[in-house]
């Protein structure tokens, strides 16, 4: 079904469509900045964006060497956000992240009192490099400021800096001396984003320009302020008809019958132990949301939803060892997931496969 079948009638106003175009013109000119300095990775780029306009966090996985550091710390210069980022170690305590508080001494009177010490978490955009590396305890430290956008230290309460996004970074090969991150963690990511290796094309114009002298020069393209703007856009942006019965099916199908998803498909029962929560649904929408405002479109439509599933639902799917043994990884049963849920109720009704949202009451 195309995308133009299924459109409705925009719901912006004329400011909200001025808008749409001006976020998608930064897109590219800030596509245009990265490649500046990161070659190739443009699906990587854009997902990270997806995420930053949406008001998620993301999680890049891929094995040393591909330039997901240089790649987000351009992506802050881009956007001039402030930037810190944290190396994570298993000694690294969570005041090491959050701050603390430490006893100042008036040196005119002699009175004693607390001070807060803010801690790298105090920043726009906050790299938590090899998140895994660090133990449970300091990884729960990210829990609160994640969800919450505020940290608790002593008692009282901390904003942080508006807009804020958790970049974390996780090698995939090396497993000594890591912690995996906990199912609940992993739900407060947004996007799971796979960096893969470059082409050897890029890999060439990589070398060239990691052994010259050239220094690129990364243009601000916007503000904070800007990115604030546009992720108030995003809310607005309209579904198309079906999208959002479309996302939550989506969702529901990757949980086992016994989770309380009876239209799960017998694949799913086989392989997989835990499904995505509600928050995938949500997910699934805002990415699809911010991606058609990326490029340009004033609606949210099927094709938007399928191209921001895997990395949505990834990161949620519980794999069990039927799974591993056939080979199957979540990524694997996304795809066939995206070729099993149909996309508009007539469909579904020719195939068998018409999804509770789309029956009528009466016939539930």
């Amino acid at each position: 079904m195309s995308e133009t079948a299924d459109r409705k009638d925009p719901e912006l106003g004329s400011e909200d469509l001025a808008a749409v175009e001006r976020m998608s013109g930064a897109f590219r000119q800030l596509r245009d900045e990265i490649n500046k300095v990161i070659v190739g990775q443009d699906k990587v780029v854009e997902e990270l964006l997806i995420a930053i306009f949406a008001r998620g966090h993301c999680l890049l996985v891929g094995v040393p060497g591909l330039a997901k550091t240089l790649m987000i710390h351009s992506l802050a210069e881009a956007l001039n956000l402030s930037f810190n980022r944290v190396q994570f170690t298993p000694d690294l305590m969570p005041a090491d992240i959050t701050g603390t508080e430490v006893i100042q001494e008036d040196k005119a009177t002699g009175a004693r009192q607390f001070k807060f010490l803010r801690g790298p978490i105090f920043a726009n955009l906050v790299l938590a490099d090899e998140i895994n590396r660090t133990p449970p305890k300091t990884q729960a430290a990210l829990l609160e400021a994640m969800q919450e956008r505020q940290v608790t230290v002593g008692g009282e309460r901390h904003r942080l800096p508006e807009p804020f996004f958790v970049l974390a970074t996780q090698n995939p090969i090396e497993q000594e001396g890591t912690y995996p991150l906990p199912e609940a963690q992993l739900d407060r990511f947004m996007l799971n984003i796979l960096v893969d290796y470059p082409t050897e094309a890029e890999e060439v114009r990589i070398v060239e320009m990691t052994t010259s002298n050239f220094k690129p020069t990364i243009s601000k393209v916007f503000s904070g302020a800007d990115i604030l703007d546009f992720q108030e856009i995003v809310r607005r942006i309209p579904p198309a008809p079906y999208a959002t019965e479309y996302a939550v099916r989506l969702a529901r199908t990757t949980r086992p019958a016994r989770a309380g998803a009876e239209e799960s498909p017998d694949f799913i029962r086989d392989y997989v132990s835990w499904g995505a929560g509600p928050r995938a649904s949500q997910y699934l929408m805002l990415a699809a949301k911010a991606r058609a405002a990326l490029h340009g479109k004033t609606f949210a439509g099927i094709e938007d939803i399928r191209a921001v599933a895997s990395p949505v639902l990834r990161h949620r799917i519980v794999t069990n060892f039927n799974a591993e043994a056939d080979g199957l990884r979540a990524d694997d049963l996304v795809a066939r997931l995206i070729e099993y849920v149909p996309v508009n109720p007539s469909e579904g009704a020719q195939s068998g496969r018409v999804a509770p949202v789309f029956r009528p009451a009466n016939a539930r």
